[in-house]
C-alpha cells in the first residue's frame, strides 16, 4: 500500500504518552470509580483488566495497525483498506467531532473550579446550588469553554512533535505524580461523624478492592461485564478515530505490540488510582450513600463537599486534585481534536492550520449550543435507556451508545472477515517485532469481540 509523507512521532515512547495521554481522562476519573463503587469492587476490577488484556487489546491493536498501515487518518484510513467501509472512517470522524464540544464545555467547568479553589474560595464551591448556578450562567460556561478549546488549539497547530509529542512528554509525568500522591494522602484520611463513628480511608479502599458478592446472579454479573467494556471505550480511545490518527504518526520500526501493552498498562493503572484516589475520601467523610455519585455530580458536587470535610488542608487537596484534571482533560482533548483534524488533512489536503482552524469553529459554535442548552435552550428528552436528556446528554448518547459501537463493530468485521486478521497481524511483525498475543488476537477480531459490541450496542438502544 502506497503511504504518504507525514510527521511521526520521534520514537515509540511519544507515541505510548500520547495514547496513554488520550486514554487517561475525564471517563477515568468520575466513572470508573462509580462503577467499580456499584458493581462489586474486586469483581469489576478483575473484569476490567481481563477485557482490557483481550477486549481492549484486540481493539486497540486494531486500530493502531490500520493508522501505520495506511498513514492516514479515520476519515480517509478505512475506505484504503477496502472501499466499501469508507462509511466506517466517516462514522469514526464524526465521533470526535461530536465529543470535542460537549468536552470542551465540561473542561471549562473545570477551569472554574481550578481556579476557585487555587484562589482560595473553595468553600464556596462546596455549597449547594453552586455548580447549578455557575453552568446555568449565559456567559461564563462559554468564556472558559473557549479558553480551553484555544489551549487545546494551540498545541495542535504546532504539530506531532513540538505539540502533541512535546506537551504529553510534560504533562503526562506530572499527571502521574499527582494521582499517585492524592490516592496515597486519601488512604491517610480518618473521619469521625455526628453519631461518633469513625471511618478511614483504608476502610474505603477494602470497598473498593475486595470482591462484594452480595446480591451477584449470572444476570448481574452479566452487567458488570457490559459496564466494564462500555468504559474500556472512553479508557483506550478505541472507536472514536483517535488510535487511527495515532497510529498514523508511529515509526514504523517501533514495536507496536509492545507500546500498545504498555498503554494498557498506563491506562489500568490510573484508572485504578482514581479510584483509590475518590472512592475512600467519599466514603470517609459521605458514608457509602456518598459513592453513588458518578459524573458531573461526583466531580462538581459530592467531592467539593469532601473537600470541605478535610478542613484547612482540603483547599490545598481540591487544588492539586482539579490541577490533575485539568491536564487530564488536555492531553484526551488534544487526542480528540487531532483525529478530526488529520482527518480533514488526508481528506480534503488541508494544511494543519486550516483543518485546525476549521474544526475549532464547529467546535465552538456547537460548544455554545451546549452551554445554552443550560439555560435559553433548555429542554428534556427521554433516550431509549429510560434517562432524561438534554442537548450535552444527547450528544454524548449520539457518540458514545450509537455511534461507537457501530465503529467497533464494523471494524472488527472488516479485518476480522474482509481483509483478514493477517493484515494486522503482518503490520504488528514487521521489520522483526512480535506478536505475543497473535492467536488470541485472532479469536476476538472475528468471533468474540462482534458479539460483545453487538450485545453492547443493543443495551445502548434499550433493547434490554
Amino acid at each position: 500500500m502506497e503511504k504518504n509523507n507525514r510527521n511521526t512521532f520521534s520514537g515509540s515512547i511519544g507515541f505510548v504518552l500520547a495514547a496513554a495521554g488520550s486514554a487517561v481522562g475525564l471517563g477515568n476519573i468520575w466513572r470508573f470509580p462509580y462503577l467499580a463503587a456499584k458493581d462489586g469492587g474486586g469483581i469489576f476490577l478483575v473484569v476490567y483488566i481481563v477485557l482490557a488484556l483481550t477486549f481492549g487489546f484486540a481493539l486497540l491493536s486494531t486500530e493502531t495497525a490500520i493508522g501505520r498501515l495506511t498513514r492516514l487518518g479515520p476519515l480517509s484510513a478505512y475506505g484504503a483498506i477496502n472501499s466499501k467501509f469508507k462509511f466506517v472512517g466517516l462514522l469514526a470522524c464524526l465521533v470526535p467531532a461530536i465529543i470535542m464540544p460537549y468536552y470542551c464545555v465540561i473542561c471549562g467547568w473545570v477551569i472554574k473550579y481550578f481556579l476557585v479553589y487555587v484562589t482560595g474560595q473553595g468553600e464556596a464551591a462546596a455549597q449547594d446550588g453552586f455548580f447549578g448556578g455557575f453552568i446555568t450562567a449565559q456567559y461564563e460556561p462559554i468564556v472558559l469553554m473557549a479558553i480551553f478549546l484555544a489551549a487545546v488549539a494551540f498545541i495542535i497547530l504546532r504539530g506531532v512533535n513540538k505539540g502533541i509529542e512535546a506537551m504529553s512528554k510534560i504533562l503526562m509525568p506530572i499527571l502521574f505524580l499527582l494521582v499517585f500522591g492524592i490516592a496515597i494522602f486519601s488512604l491517610t484520611i480518618s473521619y469521625t461523624d455526628e453519631t461518633g463513628v469513625m471511618r478511614t480511608g483504608l476502610q474505603g479502599l477494602a470497598i473498593y478492592v475486595i470482591p462484594d458478592f452480595t446480591g451477584m446472579t449470572v444476570k448481574s454479573f452479566f452487567a458488570v461485564v457490559l459496564d466494564a467494556m462500555g468504559q474500556l471505550f472512553f479508557s483506550l480511545s478505541v472507536a472514536m478515530g483517535i488510535m487511527v490518527a495515532y497510529g498514523s504518526y508511529m515509526p514504523d520500526d517501533a514495536d507496536m505490540n509492545k507500546s500498545i501493552g504498555q498503554i494498557e498498562v498506563c491506562d489500568t493503572l490510573v484508572a485504578f488510582l482514581a479510584g483509590v484516589m475518590i472512592i475512600p475520601a467519599v466514603y470517609t467523610f459521605m458514608g457509602r450513600e456518598g459513592m453513588s455519585a458518578s459524573g458531573p455530580g461526583l466531580m462538581f458536587v459530592s467531592l467539593p463537599k469532601v473537600f470541605l470535610s478535610m478542613g484547612k488542608i482540603g483547599g490545598f487537596i481540591g487544588t492539586l486534585f482539579f490541577a490533575m484534571v485539568l491536564f487530564a482533560a488536555l492531553t484526551s482533548a488534544i487526542s480528540i481534536l487531532e483525529a478530526v483534524v488529520s482527518s480533514f488533512m488526508d481528506e480534503f489536503k488541508m494544511s494543519r492550520a486550516t483543518a485546525t482552524i476549521a474544526e475549532v469553529i464547529i467546535t465552538f459554535i456547537l460548544g455554545i449550543v451546549v452551554c445554552l442548552g443550560y439555560n435559553k435552550w433548555y429542554f428534556e428528552l427521554t433516550l431509549p435507556t429510560g434517562s432524561v436528556a438534554q442537548v450535552l446528554d444527547i450528544m454524548d448518547y449520539i457518540s458514545n451508545n450509537l455511534m461507537m459501537p457501530i465503529v467497533a463493530i464494523s471494524t472488527c468485521i472488516l479485518i476480522g472477515w474482509v481483509a483478514g486478521p493477517q493484515t494486522i497481524v503482518d503490520e504488528i511483525e514487521k521489520t522483526n517485532h512480535t506478536f505475543g498475543r497473535k492467536a488470541m488476537y485472532t479469536v476476538m477480531i472475528k468471533f468474540v469481540a462482534p458479539v460483545l459490541l453487538l450485545v453492547l450496542f443493543f443495551k445502548s438502544v434499550g433493547v434490554f
